[in-house]
C-alpha cells in the first residue's frame, strides 16, 4: 500500500497517554528535531498531563477526543495508553487520517488487533507498534548470526524474564492488572520477549501455557510459563515472573545449536554473556562493544525506532515493525492464554 510522504516539514507527533514510557518517547523525538516535532501531549490524569506539559512546553489535551477535534491536528498519535484502549483509539485516530504508533502490546484481543490494522488500511494511513528492543545492538548481532545460519540447526531456545513488580505497582492505577486494560506478566512485561521468539527464531507451530497468580492481588497472572514449538522443530520456552526478589534480576535469550550457542542477558538482553560458535566471523570482535549498561527494562532503542518511523514516513524506508507486524506476537500472546485457559495445546495460526 503506498501512503503519502511527508515531506518538506517537521513530522507532528502527539503522545497519548503521559505515563512511565511517555519520557522514552519525549526524548526519541527530542533527538530527532531536525525532523519531528511534539505538538501536543494527552492524558486523563491532570497530574500527569501537567508534568508533561511543563516538562515539554507543548499543547496539553485532557480526553483523546479534545486532542482529536483540535484545530491543528498532528500527523502522527502516538499510543502510551493501557493496552486495553489502543485499539478504540488507533481506529478513531486513523478515521481522522492520522497516522498511529501503538506500545506494547498493540492489543489484549487477537480481533481487537485485527480491527486495528483494518482500519488502518481503510484509512490509508501507516500503523506502527513499539518494538524497540529489535534495535538493541546485543540483539542485532544475534540477528545478523542467524540469518548467516551460523548455529546450524537451533535445537533449543530459553528467554527469562525474571523481573518484579510490588504490589504498590499494580495499585498505582485501577487499571493495571485487570484483564481488559493491561494483562499480566505475559502480555505486558514479556511482551518484547515474546516478539523475540518469531522475530529471531521463526514460525510458531503451537504453544503449551500455564498461567499462575501467585502473591500479588490482580486479576491477571504474576507468573507464567510458556512451551513453543516451532515449525523447524526447534523446542525452547518463555519464563516470566514479576515476583523476583528483591530487584528485576534477568531478562535473557538462549540459544542452543549444532554450531553455535549464546546467551544475551542482563536485566534486559543488554549483554552478551556468551558467544561461541565453530568458525570466527569477523563481527566476532563487537561482541564487547554491543554490550550496554542499563537500569532501565526499556533499553535505549527508542530513538532508533523512531528513525525508521520518520523514514517510512517520508516514503523513504518501510516500515519494520508494522501492523501486521504486531500481529505476529499478539497472535502467539492469544495463543498462550488460551492455552492456559483450556488446558491444551494451541496450534497457530489462530486464523487460516
Amino acid at each position: 500500500m503506498n501512503h503519502p510522504a511527508i515531506s518538506g516539514r517537521r513530522i507532528r507527533f502527539a503522545v497519548v497517554g503521559c505515563g512511565r514510557i511517555a519520557a522514552s518517547h519525549f526524548a526519541a523525538l527530542q533527538a530527532h528535531v531536525q525532523d519531528a516535532e511534539l505538538v501536543a501531549v494527552c492524558d486523563t490524569d491532570d497530574q500527569a498531563l501537567a508534568k508533561a506539559a511543563g516538562a515539554t512546553g507543548v499543547s496539553a489535551f485532557a480526553t483523546f477526543a479534545q486532542l482529536l477535534d483540535a484545530p491543528s491536528a498532528p500527523d502522527v498519535v502516538v499510543l502510551c495508553t493501557p493496552s486495553g484502549l489502543h485499539s478504540q483509539q488507533a481506529i478513531k485516530a486513523a478515521q481522522r487520517g492520522l497516522h498511529v504508533i501503538t506500545e506494547k502490546p498493540m492489543a489484549t484481543r487477537w480481533s481487537d488487533g485485527l480491527e486495528m490494522v483494518r482500519a488502518c488500511d481503510e484509512a490509508n494511513v501507516q500503523l506502527f507498534v513499539v518494538k524497540q528492543n529489535r534495535r538493541n545492538p546485543t540483539l542485532q548481532l544475534l540477528k545478523h548470526a542467524i540469518e548467516q545460519r551460523r548455529f546450524g540447526r537451533i535445537f533449543m531456545v530459553t528467554i527469562n524474564i525474571f523481573w518484579s513488580r510490588p504490589q504498590q505497582y499494580y495499585d498505582s492505577a485501577r487499571w493495571r492488572g485487570t484483564w481488559e486494560f493491561d494483562g499480566g506478566a505475559l502480555m505486558n512485561q514479556a511482551s518484547h520477549y515474546v516478539d523475540l521468539i518469531d522475530w529471531l527464531i521463526g514460525p510458531v507451530e503451537s504453544v503449551q501455557a500455564y498461567i499462575a497468580t501467585l502473591a500479588r492481588n490482580i486479576q491477571v497472572e504474576d507468573t507464567a510459563t510458556v512451551g513453543v514449538r516451532w515449525r523447524s522443530g526447534t523446542l525452547g520456552s518463555v519464563n516470566v515472573t514479576m515476583l523476583t526478589y528483591p530487584n528485576n534480576f534477568e531478562g535473557s535469550i538462549t540459544i542452543l545449536g549444532e554450531n553455535g550457542t549464546v546467551r544475551v542477558g542482563g536485566v534486559a538482553v543488554n549483554e552478551i554473556q556468551h558467544w561461541q560458535f565453530a568458525d570466527a566471523r569477523p563481527e566476532d570482535k563487537d561482541i564487547a562493544a554491543a554490550s550496554y549498561a542499563t537500569t532501565s527494562v526499556y533499553g535505549f532503542g527508542h530513538p532508533l525506532y523512531y528513525e525508521n518511523v520518520i523514514e517510512s514516513l517520508r516514503a523513504k524506508a518501510q516500515p519494520e515493525t508494522d501492523g501486521r507486524e504486531g500481529l505476529r506476537s499478539l497472535e502467539i500472546l492469544i495463543a498462550s492464554y488460551l492455552s492456559a485457559r483450556d488446558g491444551r495445546r494451541m496450534a497457530l495460526p489462530l486464523h487460516y
